[in-house]
């Protein structure tokens, strides 16, 4: 394009991509598939990345949206989203050998659902609606949990002692407006208990810094990462309100608008946690064809956790015999 910067610059945020707990469940697939053999069913896509999951089908993996699709007897493979006990329970009825790949992270707002109902509080999960994550952890205790999706919906809350309400929320929200909303619900209620420490997890954190710092310098902010990814479509969110003249969601290179880069010297790039470097490295090449040769990353923190595989698997991976995992439902 005539009008196109032919000397721009792409600012690279980092961190960026894969986060340790999809990595995890991504690995979860890969060595169950290799150690157990095709099919290998999974419940819901195993993280919020169409590229992914296709790669996984590609070599076996068989998608379902409930149990009710998965035959009796076979191996499935629970989200890193998570579940709810209703879902352990079907499993167990129907005779499913499962593997639970659930981020830890999630695992831990789980735990905290159940303990804060077990001392009978009211708990406000600050959450999209539908998103799986908050209905395994709605699940663990419905009879306490009610929804709040924004600060908007704060003045709908009801509970039965204002003295004993507590909030958490989904992990992977925007930092800021979780905050605003925690800030109405405690102006509703002073004495609002907060969880131990906060649910929004690290890599969703460190990716909101990031693009922030990248989006103040760049008038074009690309986010790499799928539509029904919460933490991709937050970064989007995140750099048009840290500075950004325009930002936009995609899957890879070519969903770019060449359109978009008129005028622009700065491009800010950055992914969601369940997407693939390759995929980045596409953006780039994308780029640097069309007068972005310079990529300068811009790194805001280190992180270096990992976690193991889930027990089923590890025991599995161990033995001496490739024996698909029993059940402990």
């Amino acid at each position: 394009m005539e009008d196109m910067t032919v000397s721009g610059r792409v600012l690279l945020a980092a961190p960026r991509g894969y986060c340790a707990g999809v990595d995890r469940a991504v690995v979860t697939v890969e060595k169950a598939l290799d150690h157990y053999g095709p099919p290998v069913y999974v419940r819901k896509q195993i993280v919020h990345n169409k590229h992914v999951v296709e790669t996984l089908e590609q070599r076996g993996a068989v998608f379902v949206e409930e149990l009710s699709e998965v035959p009796e007897g076979a191996l499935v493979v629970f989200s890193a989203h998570g579940v709810s006990p209703m879902v352990h329970a079907e499993a167990g009825e129907r005779g499913l050998r499962t593997i639970d790949a659930t981020c830890p992270l999630v695992t831990k707002v789980h735990n905290e659902a159940r303990r804060f109902a077990k001392d009978d509080l009211d708990i406000v999960l600050i959450g999209h609606h539908g998103h799986e994550e908050v209905e395994g952890t709605a699940g663990e205790a419905p009879e306490h949990i009610q929804l709040v999706e924004s600060p908007d919906d704060v003045d709908k809350v009801q509970v039965r002692d204002p003295s004993r309400v507590v909030w958490l929320s989904q992990t992977t929200l925007s930092v800021d407006e979780t905050y605003e909303t925690v800030g109405k619900l405690r102006e509703r209620f002073p004495a609002l208990i907060s969880p131990p420490s906060d649910d929004i997890c690290y890599a969703t954190q460190n990716r909101q810094v990031a693009v922030k710092e990248i989006a103040r310098e760049s008038e074009l902010v690309l986010v790499v990462g799928s539509a029904n990814s919460s933490n991709s479509v937050r970064l989007v969110e995140v750099a048009l309100d840290a500075g950004a003249d325009a930002a936009y969601r995609i899957d890879n290179a070519g969903e770019i608008d060449e359109a978009w880069l008129t005028g622009v010297s700065t491009v800010g790039l950055t992914s969601g946690a369940s997407v693939p470097e390759e995929l980045v490295d596409g953006v780039v090449a994308y780029l640097g064809e069309r007068g972005f040769p310079t990529v300068e990353e811009h790194r805001t923190t280190e992180e270096s956790l990992i976690f193991s595989l889930p027990r089923e698997l590890r025991r599995d991976l161990k033995a001496p015999t490739a024996s698909a995992p029993v059940s402990s439902d």
